[in-house]
């Protein structure tokens, strides 16, 4: 027994569709109270707080620089290789070292597929020593 929709339904599934899944959407603040800092294991963060979905929100939040405090950025990273080398040949900047603060910097989930983040400063020893980087695969919300 197969299911049919006529136009209209189907039209109207698909819309319900898309409204849950932009009206779920949640917005997470990175590393939960620790923030986006050197030294805190993002990949392992990112594997307790998943799965993240379609239109959902991270905020990086993290201190300016000053005498006391490393400045931090965001990068985009383009592939699974500068992920795991992080080289950042390619890369595409998002927010630079004062814009974590207050309310952070906010990326929005748009697109199923890996979006590989990590702060270069400090000639990328951020990324390598201080394992700020993880990865984020967005899924579809099919619920309400």
């Amino acid at each position: 027994m197969a299911i049919t929709f006529g136009k209209g339904s189907l039209l109207l599934l698909l819309t319900l569709v898309a409204t849950l899944s932009i009206s779920q959407a949640e917005t997470i603040i990175v590393g939960g109270s620790e923030g986006w800092r050197e030294g805190y294991d993002y990949n392992d963060w990112a594997a307790k707080h998943g799965p993240f979905y379609i239109n959902d929100t991270l905020v990086f939040k993290y201190p300016p620089p000053s005498d006391t405090v490393r400045p931090h950025n965001v990068y985009l990273l383009p592939n699974l290789y500068s992920f795991l080398n992080c080289d950042f040949r390619g890369a595409k900047l998002l927010a630079g070292p004062n814009q974590g603060e207050g309310y952070g910097f906010s990326y929005v989930l748009t697109e199923v597929r890996p979006n590989y983040f990590a702060s270069g400063e400090g000639n990328g020893d951020d990324c390598k020593k201080g394992m700020m980087k993880f990865v984020a695969i967005p899924f579809y919300r099919l619920y309400p």
